[in-house]
């Protein structure tokens, strides 16, 4: 009975450091990298549509993603689009393709991007936290309830707990990991 409530808090908390690891991606560190853009809605024919559905994006060089779309008449829209998002990329469009040059990143820069990591990291935590408060719950509901033993739920507790602090760890390498590749110059 308290397997299936391990089990889901386990399935959830993978889940949450999925979501982390996709945001730390989006985290600009200086390098040109493809999923910098996985979050840029391109206004198209009226609707909301990922960049990464209209053409392709590569990083020929280093420090430069150069965005290929499918429909050209669609150009100036997801130049726009880039323009307008979060990531202070400018970029420059030929008429056939979109070139983004990644600028060097400023020490004070390099300092605000750890500190935004440090804030989605702790975001993370709170979210696997919470699963865990929600499991710890439910098990204590189910003896409440007489549907388990108070042997069950110690050792339910136990592997929440474990499940809780593996994430946790993990969710501190990834942010250690981002943020040497941050700082690095």
């Amino acid at each position: 009975m308290y397997r299936e409530v391990i089990e889901t808090a386990k399935d959830k908390m993978h889940k949450t450091i999925h979501v982390f690891q996709s945001e730390l991606r989006s985290i600009r560190a200086g390098r040109a990298n493809p999923q910098l853009l996985e979050r840029v809605m391109v206004d198209y024919y009226g609707s909301p549509t990922p960049l990464t559905q209209m053409g392709n994006v590569s990083a020929p060089e280093p420090r430069m993603l150069l965005v290929s779309v499918w429909d050209q008449s669609a150009l100036s829209l997801v130049e726009k689009a880039i323009q307008k998002s979060d990531l202070g990329l400018n970029p420059s469009n030929d008429g056939k393709v979109i070139r983004l040059v990644i600028p060097e990143l400023t020490e004070e820069r390099r300092k605000d991007l750890t500190k935004l990591v440090a804030k989605t990291t702790e975001e993370a935590k709170v979210a696997v936290r919470s699963i865990r408060r929600d499991a710890m719950d439910h098990v204590k509901k189910q003896q409440k309830d007489s549907l388990i033993t108070e042997d069950d739920l110690k050792i339910a507790e136990k592997k929440i707990q474990e499940l809780t602090d593996e994430s946790v760890k993990e969710l501190d390498e990834l942010a250690a990991a981002k943020d040497k590749e941050i700082m690095e110059v």
